[in-house]
Parts: C-alpha cells; structure tokens; sequence
C-alpha cells in the first residue's frame, strides 16, 4: 500500500472503494494491463467482508455464507490457492415456532425436506425447483415471491418460511419484491449448499491484497474520495480528502465501489448530472442495515456442535417487517469453531439480525447505549436454548449497529445490502449518462453478497477494458 504523495498523477482507472466488487474488478483490470489505482477511505480492505481483533479474538464483519460459484470465480479472478481454501457449511440449523431441523441446504435435502418433512407433492417440489433454475435476469419482473410461493405452495406459511427465511435474514429480501431476486439468489445456494472461507476473513483480505498488489495495482487506504472530477461530460478523475490535504488524480475511466447514492449525488454532485440520473437516484431504495452482536469465548472453553448457522426466531411466521421491528424476535447465530480459522483455538458467535436505520439514527447517546445492551442480552438469551451455560463462557462482548455500518462504510443508512431492485438500473445505466463513469457493488440483491459482488465486478472491468479499448 502507498501514502497518497506517492500514487502518480494519472490512471487508467481509479476504483472508489476496496469492497469485494472493486478489489475484484481492479485484479480484472490489472491483469488487462492497465494502470490501476484502488482508493479506500476505511484503513482496512474488504467493504462488509471484513474482520476486526480484540485481543485473541477474531470476529468477522457479517454472515459469510455463500454459493458453490464463489469456487468458480475465485479460481478465474483470483488464484486457485484462494479458490482450494473455500469449503461447505453442513449444519445450517433452522428453529423457530413453526418447524426446527437441520439442513445441508441443497437441492437434495430441501427437497427431501419439502417432501418428508412438510409433506408437499414430489411433482410440485420439482416444479418449483425447475421454475428457479430457469430464471434469468431478463425475465417477466412483475411477478413478487409471494405470488410465486402462492402459485407452488398456497398459504403453506410454514414452507413459505422455509424457502424465505434464510435469504431475508441474509440481504432484508422481502415477499413483496419481484421474485427473480429470490429466486436467483436461492437457485446459487440450492446448486451445492452454502460455503465460506477456511482460514477466515483476515486470511481471504490478506489473500487478495497480495494478489492486488502483485498485479501491479496501486493501493492507498484512508483515502476518502471527496469528488469525481468530469471534462466535457466524462468522467476525469477524482479528488482525494486524505489527512494530508486534497490531491487530484486524474484517470481515463472512474469505478464506483462506494454506495450508490452517495457516487451520485455526492461525489458527482447533483448539480453535475442530468436530471433524469438525478431522479432514478433519488428514487432507489436503500437495502435495510442490521445489529451484530459479536460474542467471545474463554481460552480453554470448548462450545458443543450446534450448527454452522442457525436461523432462530421466537415470531409466529414468517413476516419481512417483523425481521427488522424492534424488540428483536429473530436471529442469526454464525458459529466459529477452531476449524475455521486453522491454528486459531479460539471459538466465537456472531448474533445477526436485520435492523432498519431509521430505529437507531436519532437516539441520544443513553438511548443509544440501552438499546446495545438490549440486543446483547437479547443475543446471550436466546443464545443459552443452545448453549446452556453461554453466560459462563464469554469473555468478550461487543455491538454494532446500523450507525456503526454508516460509519465504516459509507453506506448511506448503514446499509449491508447496498439498495433494492431499481438500484441496478441506475448502477448499469451510469456510463450512458457519463461516459468512463461506472459503478459495481450490491444492487438489487442479484448482485450483493461474496459472489454477487465479485460477479458485478467482473461484469463491470470487462466493460471499462471495452471502454478503454
């Protein structure tokens, strides 16, 4: 990495923002040839795929379950060794008033599940299942979930919960959102279950920046992007707001990885777009945000086999609103055992749960810290049906809300999952309304999570090397 008096003048390409979209579409670019510079305003790289210490304890940022395709991409895009070290979650817990069981979530088990368990008609389990795999972006976007559930499961809440669940708590999805968002995204997980990464997050940055930083790409943190510079309409370059002062760095192609409205009306400025870019942005809904709470383990102490992921929740049904609402009723326990992280013999619990900004952004700083103490005792609570004697075995206690993902992210309303469905036509569209002016990160869900992510960023190096060509 280099402070910002050493970065040149000039670039082929500046990417805004080192979340996995942005490292991934500059390793892209960088193995074109070009000259690359990846600016993040965080001092750490990874967006939401992130990690922090305290102590002996690793926590990782988020809930890094993702599909079979991360193994695919990451030996295309990055390097065989990252791909090799990607391995399967078999224990994904389900509990709640409706059902509880455990799943290796695949195609095979959820339809055996479907099957045995919920009692649904083997012809409409393979209806439904061949209904997902042919879904494709540019299908009919009219039809929500909802309907597509009521179509192959009527008023069947329990399987309703079943199917949905899992992919709300992961990017705040909702029943009323057009179903190729769901049904793409679960279709990914049902190819060959869910994944992460053996060795942790720290490990799969350290990964990348190597890799990054081999390829020729220059790096600066603490690098905030106040500006993106235009000549006569295109994209110019950008103006650096580090500690040291500003310094403009002129570049022939400009790739936001930072949040979408902010590239917009922020670093573009209102004022500098046209009007019709203006009101597509200002009419993108933001994705909701969420509270983790991070849960460390004695030295020495040992936690019982309960599960890669459990998605527990003590609501009735399955309800979109009810995910977010305050007082939690839902949750979502990530379980790190030493196996994760090799030669670390520490065990952790991330606590997920989906939140919306508008609940904490105006608290008064006692408020503010009631309710992370409510959420942490919430967490260790319904923590202890698993774990009985959990209260015992913590050493380590720590929040963060949707202020704290605003804070280090960026993201406007701290949000984890970058915006809803219409995001995608603004974060596309953007080169036609400026030329060299490109975005890439979680739009629409489609294109959030790892793989997601990575994806779009691809998709968007290989239309500014077109561009540049």
């Amino acid at each position: 990495m280099k402070p910002l008096s050493e970065l040149a003048s000039a670039y082929d390409v500046i990417v805004i923002g080192a979340g996995l979209g942005g490292m991934t579409a500059a390793n892209r670019l960088a193995r074109f040839g070009r000259k690359v510079l990846l600016l993040e305003q965080h001092f750490m790289l990874g967006g939401l795929a992130a990690y922090f210490k305290r102590g002996e304890h690793i926590f990782d940022v988020s809930l890094h379950g993702f599909p079979f395709g991360m193994v695919k991409t990451c030996r295309k895009y990055w390097s065989a060794d990252i791909a090799d070290r990607i391995v399967q979650l078999k224990n994904i817990v389900f509990d709640n008033p409706q059902f509880a069981l455990t799943t290796t979530f695949d195609t095979a088990d959820f339809t055996d599940k479907l099957v045995n368990y919920f009692h649904v008609a083997p012809a409409t389990v393979e209806k439904f299942f061949t209904a997902l795999r042919a879904m494709n972006f540019y299908d009919d976007q009219t039809q929500t979930t909802r309907e597509m559930f009521q179509q192959f499961f009527p008023d069947r809440s329990e399987v309703w919960r079943f199917l949905m669940e899992p992919i709300a708590y992961a990017n705040g999805s909702t029943l009323d959102e057009p179903a190729i968002t769901y049904g793409i995204v679960f279709a990914n997980f049902m190819n060959k279950g869910v994944y992460t990464f053996r060795g942790g997050t720290d490990l799969f940055i350290a990964m990348l920046t190597a890799e990054l930083e081999k390829n020729g790409v220059d790096i600066a943190v603490r690098a905030p992007v106040k500006k993106i510079t235009l000549t006569d309409g295109r994209a110019a370059g950008v103006v650096v707001d580090a500690s040291g002062g500003e310094r403009t760095i002129a570049a022939r192609a400009v790739l936001s990885n930072a949040s979408l409205p902010r590239t917009v009306m922020e670093m573009l400025g209102k004022e500098n777009i046209p009007t019709e870019l203006a009101d597509l942005t200002l009419a993108t809904r933001i994705s909701q945000s969420s509270v983790q709470v991070y849960i460390g383990i004695k030295k020495g102490e040992v936690l019982p086999d309960i599960g890669d992921l459990l998605f527990t929740s003590t609501y009735p049904e399955f309800n979109s609103a009810a995910l977010a609402a305050l007082p939690p009723t839902s949750r979502t326990y990530s379980v790190y055992y030493p196996s994760t992280r090799p030669g670390h013999d520490r065990y952790a619990v991330v606590a997920s749960m989906n939140a919306k900004f508008g609940d904490w952004a105006n608290l008064n700083d006692d408020e503010y810290y009631e309710l992370k103490a409510a959420y942490t005792a919430d967490a260790v609570k319904h923590l202890q049906k698993y774990v009985p004697n959990i209260e015992h075995l913590i050493d380590h206690l720590e929040v963060a809300t949707p202020r704290t993902f605003r804070r280090y992210t960026g993201h406007l309303g701290g949000a984890s999952f970058g915006t809803k469905f219409e995001g995608l036509k603004v974060s596309e569209g953007l080169p036609k309304f400026i030329p060299g002016m490109y975005h890439t990160g979680s739009c629409a869900i489609i294109m959030s999570g790892w793989l997601g992510a990575a994806n779009y960023g691809v998709i968007v190096a290989n239309q500014i090397e077109n561009y540049l060509a």
